[in-house]
């Protein structure tokens, strides 16, 4: 997969090494977190060029934070563009580079979890890396890192938010009672899903 800016108009009649044509990118808007672009792509196998509207968004990191008693922690956050308040695991972009290492990777991890919910790792914790995923591959790239943290305690001063996330609260729930929000659908965010699924996969959750 190519991740680097293109600017307006620029060509680029090359293979990638998974087979995909790249014929054009062109850029429609972009900041400093995610890009728009318009790409003219052939597929592997397919000989017909498609038109494809892309959103290029910088990686991200979604944490599962375990307390010692086995209780996981969510946070309750204002999300604008649905207009609801989702119970969801901490999560964050990785700032800087659009293709981190994964020192940057687990660094990031480690301050969103105490940015977000005032926990962090006790002394002998574990953070426990175990894969990635697309979260929206039919028009974005964007990959969010899933991270166990075990054992995470308050560390006494509350959630930190930045200015531009709106955390109304972080509460304890213990398994059994995460594992009725799913399946009651009070778990709405794919985030949390993605990285519930893969902890129950691994049997990682108390």
């Amino acid at each position: 997969m190519l991740r680097r800016p293109w600017k307006r108009g620029t060509q680029c009649f090359v293979n990638t090494p998974d087979g995909w044509q790249i014929l054009e990118i062109n850029t429609l808007f972009k900041n400093p977190h995610i890009q728009v672009l318009q790409e003219r792509v052939v597929p592997p196998g397919e000989a017909r060029a498609r038109n494809w509207t892309v959103v290029r968004r910088k990686q991200a990191v979604v944490i599962a934070p375990v307390t010692e008693n086995g209780n996981i922690v969510l946070i309750h956050q204002a999300r604008i563009p649905i207009r609801k308040v989702l119970w969801e695991f901490p999560a964050g972009q990785i700032d800087g580079s659009f293709e981190p290492g994964m020192d940057t990777i687990r660094e990031t991890a480690l301050r969103e979890l105490t940015e977000e919910t005032g926990f962090s790792l006790v002394a002998g914790g574990e953070l426990i890396y175990l894969g990635y995923y697309y979260s929206s591959q039919g028009y974005s790239d964007e990959m969010p890192h899933l991270f166990l943290a075990r054992h995470v305690k308050p560390t006494g001063l509350g959630h930190q938010p930045d200015d531009s996330e709106s955390i109304l609260e972080c509460r304890e729930f213990s398994f059994q009672e995460l594992s009725t929000m799913i399946a009651d659908n009070v778990i709405q965010d794919a985030n949390t899903l993605a990285l519930f699924a893969r902890l129950s996969a691994k049997k990682l959750l108390p």
